[in-house]
This record gives C-alpha cells, sequence and structure tokens, in this order.
C-alpha cells in the first residue's frame, strides 16, 4: 500500500466508513456497495487476498522458530497467517497475565480462522432471563429489543449467502428455519460411528450447518488461513467481491485510534498507518473491529462533551463481557471407529433447554492444534499460574508430553461443550489511562451462579459420556478462551441500559454504528458468527431504507 493511495482514500468522503472486515463490518460493508454506496474498510491486520506473503494451510505456530507460546517476536508470522498480534492484559486478579488472543486481525477477521459453524440462535435467546430465575446480581436483560422472528429473513439471507450446508436441529420442531440449506457430503465415518453412540443413548445428533464448500482434501482448516476456494469465510464471500465488483477500498494494517463528536455526529475516524496519523470521513461509520476493539476505540474518544468516551453516557461501553464457557470432551466412539481426521460435522442441543433452564450446545471440535502446541500453551499457563516454576520443567519435558498428548488423542473425536455465560457490569473490556494507543484491559471474574451451572453442566455431559471413555479438557475457567467475546456495547431500548438502540446506532449519536458481536445483550449457548451476520444485514437494510 504506498503512502499516497493512503492519503488519496483520507481525502475522500464516503458514505459509509466500516472500522473492521470480520462477520459483521464485511457483511454490512458489502450490502451498502451491492446497493450502490462508497464504502472504505480500515482494517488493523494484514490482507491476505493475495499471496502475497499470507501463511496459510497450518498453524502460525509451526512457523514459529521454536514451540512456544505466541509473544511479540512472532508478530510478522502472527499478521500473514490472519492472527491477532497484540497484547491482551488480563487484571482479573492481582498478578496480571498478558497474552496474545488466539482471534483473528487481517481481512476476514476472526471468521478466517473459524470452524464455519454457522448456527441460529434459538427463539428462546432473544428473551433470556426467564431461564435464570436465579441469576442473582447479573444485569440479563428481559429480552432483546428484537425477537427471532425479527431476524428469520435475515437468517435465511445469511445462510444462503454463506452457502450453508448441514441439516437441522430436530428439536426446533416446526418453528421457521430456512429450507434452502445444501446438501453436505456424507459424514466421516468417525462422526457416523459417534451419531450412532449418541443415537442409542436417546441425544438428537444432526449434521452441523457449515459455511464450507468442502471442496476435495478439505481439512476443515479451522484455526488458520485456507490455502483453497474452500472456507466461506467473510473475506472471501463479502469483502472480495465488495472490493472487485462493487467499487469499495480497502486499508489494510490501519489502526483505528478513536473517533470524533460534534453536534450528535461522528465528524472524524482517527488512525495510524504505516506510522502516520490520518483521519478519515464518512456519512456514516461503523465499528466492526470485535468485542474487544470496538468498545476500545469508543473509550479511547476521550473529549470535553465525552469524558469517558464517545458514545458512553450510560457508562456501559466495555461493560458486560461475556466470552462462553467451551471445554473439550475427547472420546472413543468404539472399537469401529476408524482413527480418521477430526471433522467438525456434528452437534446436538438436547441440553440447551432442559427443565425450563438453559445451558448450551454440544458440537464437534474438529482438529485440534498439534501436541508441540498444546505443551506450549500448557507452559505458558503454568508461567502465569501460582507455581510458575513449574513451566521449566514442561519445557524440558515436551519432547515426552508431545508424544503422551498425541497417544491420548489418538482415535478419539473431540467435542465441544459451548455454555452460555451471563452478563456482569464488572466484567469489562477497558482502556488504561496511560497504556498507550492500543492497550487493552480484560477484566472477567466468574461468578458463583455461573461457577454451579458449570459444574452442572461438565456433571451431566460426564455421565452421558462415561463409557466412551472421556479425556476432558477443562478450558471455561481460562480467560484467554476469548474467541467468541461478546456484549460489550449491548443493544437495547433504553439509553440508560444500553449503549446502541435497536438499530445498532449508538444511542446520541446520528451517525454511528455497531455491528459486530459487541452489541449482544446476551451471549446464548452456540456460535454467534450467523446471528452477528444477519443482524448487520438487517442493520443495512435499515440504512439502505431510512
Amino acid at each position: 500500500m504506498s503512502p499516497d493511495r493512503a492519503t488519496d482514500l483520507a481525502a475522500r468522503r464516503w458514505d459509509a466508513v466500516i472500522v473492521g472486515t470480520g462477520m459483521g463490518g464485511a457483511t454490512l460493508g458489502y450490502a451498502l456497495a451491492r446497493a450502490g454506496s462508497s464504502v472504505l474498510f480500515l482494517e488493523a491486520g494484514r490482507s491476505s487476498l493475495s499471496e502475497d506473503g499470507a501463511l496459510k494451510g497450518r498453524y502460525a505456530e509451526l512457523w514459529f522458530p521454536r514451540p512456544e507460546a505466541p509473544n511479540d517476536s512472532h508478530r510478522d508470522l502472527l499478521a500473514r497467517a490472519g492472527r491477532y498480534v497484540d497484547p491482551v492484559v488480563d487484571v482479573s486478579k492481582p498478578r496480571r497475565r498478558s497474552f496474545i488472543p488466539f482471534i483473528g486481525a487481517g481481512t476476514g477477521g476472526s471468521t478466517a480462522l473459524y470452524g464455519m459453524a454457522l448456527e441460529r440462535f434459538f427463539p428462546a435467546d432473544f428473551a433470556p432471563r426467564r431461564h435464570y430465575p436465579e441469576a442473582g446480581e447479573s444485569t440479563l436483560p428481559d429480552s432483546w429489543p428484537i425477537s427471532y422472528d425479527d431476524l428469520v429473513p435475515y437468517y435465511e439471507e445469511a445462510e444462503a449467502l454463506f452457502g450453508v450446508r448441514g441439516t437441522r436441529d430436530p428439536l426446533r420442531g416446526d418453528e421457521p428455519y430456512a429450507s434452502g440449506l445444501r446438501a453436505p457430503p456424507p459424514t466421516s465415518p468417525g462422526n457416523a460411528a459417534l451419531t450412532r453412540r449418541l443415537a442409542e443413548r436417546g441425544l438428537t445428533p444432526y449434521r452441523l450447518p457449515a459455511a464450507c464448500e468442502f471442496v476435495a482434501g478439505c481439512r476443515g482448516c479451522q484455526g488458520y488461513l485456507c490455502p483453497r476456494p474452500c472456507k466461506n469465510d467473510a473475506a472471501r464471500i463479502c469483502l472480495a467481491p465488495a472490493l472487485e465488483s462493487h467499487g469499495a477500498a480497502l486499508l489494510d494494517r490501519c489502526h483505528v485510534q478513536s473517533v470524533a463528536e460534534e453536534g450528535g455526529r461522528v465528524t472524524e475516524v482517527v488512525a495510524i498507518h504505516e506510522g502516520k496519523q490520518l483521519v478519515f470521513k464518512g456519512d456514516v461509520v461503523v465499528l466492526a473491529a470485535g468485542a474487544l476493539n470496538s468498545p476500545a476505540i469508543l473509550l479511547r474518544s476521550r473529549a470535553a462533551r465525552h469524558p469517558q468516551g464517545v458514545a458512553n453516557e450510560s457508562g456501559l461501553v466495555g461493560r458486560n463481557l461475556m466470552r462462553h464457557f467451551v471445554d473439550l470432551y475427547a472420546l472413543k466412539p468404539g472399537a469401529d471407529c476408524p482413527p480418521d481426521v477430526n471433522v467438525k460435522e456434528i452437534a446436538f442441543n438436547d441440553f440447551y433447554l432442559r427443565d425450563g433452564r438453559k445451558f448450551g450446545s454440544v458440537q464437534s471440535f474438529g482438529d485440534l492444534p498439534p501436541a508441540s502446541v498444546v505443551v506450549a500453551a500448557m507452559a505458558d499457563e503454568l508461567r502465569a499460574g501460582p507455581v510458575p516454576l513449574l513451566a521449566p520443567l514442561v519445557r524440558a519435558a515436551s519432547p515426552i508430553l508431545r508424544r503422551v498428548i498425541a497417544g491420548k488423542l489418538a482415535g478419539r473425536i473431540i467435542l465441544a461443550s459451548l455454555l452460555e455465560d451471563l452478563p456482569y457490569a464488572e466484567n469489562r473490556v477497558s482502556v488504561p489511562e496511560d497504556g498507550g494507543s492500543r492497550a487493552i484491559h480484560v477484566t472477567y471474574r466468574i461468578s458463583p451462579h455461573d461457577e454451579r451451572r458449570i459444574a452442572e453442566f461438565r456433571s451431566i455431559l460426564g455421565k452421558l459420556f462415561a463409557d466412551l471413555s472421556p479425556f476432558v479438557m477443562k478450558q471455561a475457567e481460562n480467560n484467554e478462551r476469548i474467541a467468541h467475546a461478546c456484549g460489550t456495547c449491548r443493544f437495547g431500548d433504553d439509553p440508560a441500559t444500553s449503549v446502541l438502540d435497536r438499530w445498532n446506532r449508538a444511542h446520541g449519536v446520528e451517525n454511528l454504528y455497531v455491528v459486530d458481536s459487541s452489541f449482544f445483550p446476551s451471549s446464548a449457548g452456540t456460535n454467534p458468527s450467523l446471528t452477528i451476520a444477519a443482524n448487520a444485514l438487517r442493520v443495512a437494510r435499515q440504512l439502505l431504507t431510512s
């Protein structure tokens, strides 16, 4: 990207300036550009739309000089692999912990790394509090400002746009659900065997809807950039067509710092590109930088009129952080289960709603990272834990541990449990006063109520999988598992209890929108990507018709 081109883009006034090219930003921008609007995408990460320097087809860690957890020395490799590069500081405990989260940064955002599962939320997710009468101090709202029925036409549009293949969850019954899902290839032998085992237990497993073309040699590519025309991510489906066919423009490696507001409108988007400050202007400004960075941009946008940041009169920007409680279960379906590759294929929701209470979904995880990556992560967790002296022992024993882990997982299929977590105002994203322009702090503590729910869900699944030799990898308590972060700019009808209105427009700021997962008032118990895309299409329709 030449400095002259960046300057030229900043000199132009756009119909829409969109910060971020993930599921929300790319989908909304594509819909606007397709309708004739001039759209500029600003992306903090690198573009992987060309083959120039992009690292595809395997985990970024496998390019590291030696096995270790990602750190500042890996910035270039992580960026070329579509990964986030800046440390996040977990300030939840007296001993702070800095880590680089496993999320996307680059064209497509986290969808460039996702496992392609595109599930709808349940109707019950839009009226969440009734399923948590004992939630205590949770700030869970009575309901979303929109209903499931409001999103149905946009769910259908998003499923068609992203080419979703799969089947429908039988537990959804007769509720409206798209009839246009394309047929997937046959289930792999291992997952077919596990499906039989689950059905024998009275469960209702189904083929997980996936935004995947399943080209020859498809490996799922969860956790890394896909080298084939196979993964239907936001860059491939929305961003590239917007750029190539509809006149949109992209400036990558562009770090948006703040926005300026005057007279109830955002007048400037302030960013750093290749060490130079640039100011961009648009009739509409859309933040879609993710549930960590979108609130951080607003919090950094302090001014005399906005001492807490733009759009933060409620004081809720950054608050109510949710991330899902995720555990992994490595199962042996039986002697007839072949040791084929783990594929993200099946799911069941029999415990999503249980006796009027909500838990979450259980679904294929796909392939775990290589054993060397797992061992490096273990050492990093120990180094930050209560007994950091154990970390060198793990490193010294890493060749043995790699063999042990590989043997422990051989012939097993990995399922992930996604348990809904609740919003608490004290769980939040914040920016330090003197922490630098890109510093982000995260505070996340599990409430006693949610600790009980985690234990109960583990007990339910432990009994269910008891004869499948379960090897459980407990990750629910690990704050590094933040790929499903949401809720930090919740929407609602009351400006006192929400940041955005029902159209995702900031209360009190006429032309500022937030369309990533920040807007969720509750996290639901399944994958967020399809709901982000459907809502982006809904907001685009409103912008184009209002």
